[in-house]
């Protein structure tokens, strides 16, 4: 480090340190500068969305994933006419495809903005009194087990001691008799 010199009021000299790289926002290192320079900015609130894999973590692979199969199935001997049955698989499907679309066009942005505002409410109060009362739970607990330790180690040990050294002198052997 080096730096400019200066003299304080009782008349001393010293010497005003400077950072051999600067500071973080105006950095005088060109290492420094290039690593900051690029650095990619990250918005978690503007990130692409994938309009192919909607479920990209699986959420819903057990659940929805519900075809005609799945709900109607006519067994062996008691089959409907093909066109009945051909005519019925065309009907479920178009029916759930478009209803849950005219549903997600009606429902899906309220219901967006409801579960935004409670994972909002979840995240604020996880942050802002779960952990800080975990913490001072955490803290307290600390020294009522200090105390609780030293009462075990003051009364216990001893007792145990002598319990222990009084039968330390039983001895006992198995035979086998035939």
């Amino acid at each position: 480090m080096s730096g400019t010199k200066y003299v304080d009021s009782e008349g001393f000299l010293y010497t005003a340190p400077i950072r051999e790289q600067g500071n973080i926002y105006k950095p005088n290192n060109k290492i420094m500068a290039d690593e900051l320079s690029e650095k990619a900015v990250h918005d978690v609130h503007t990130k692409e969305i994938d309009l192919v894999n909607r479920d990209p973590k699986h959420l819903n692979d057990d659940v929805v994933k519900i075809d005609f199969e799945d709900v109607i199935a006519e067994p062996e001997g008691t089959h409907s006419f093909d066109g009945i049955w051909k005519a019925s698989f065309t009907t479920f499907t178009v029916t759930k495809y478009w209803f849950y679309r005219l549903l997600s066009a009606i429902f899906g942005i309220p219901m967006a903005l409801i579960w935004g505002i409670y994972f909002a409410i979840l995240s604020f109060l996880h942050i802002w009194a779960v952990v800080p009362c975990i913490r001072s739970y955490l803290i307290e607990i600390q020294c009522i087990s200090r105390v609780y330790s030293i009462c075990i180690h003051t009364f216990c040990d001893p007792l145990f001691e002598a319990i222990g050294k009084m039968f330390s002198s039983i001895r006992a052997t198995v035979r086998k008799e035939i």
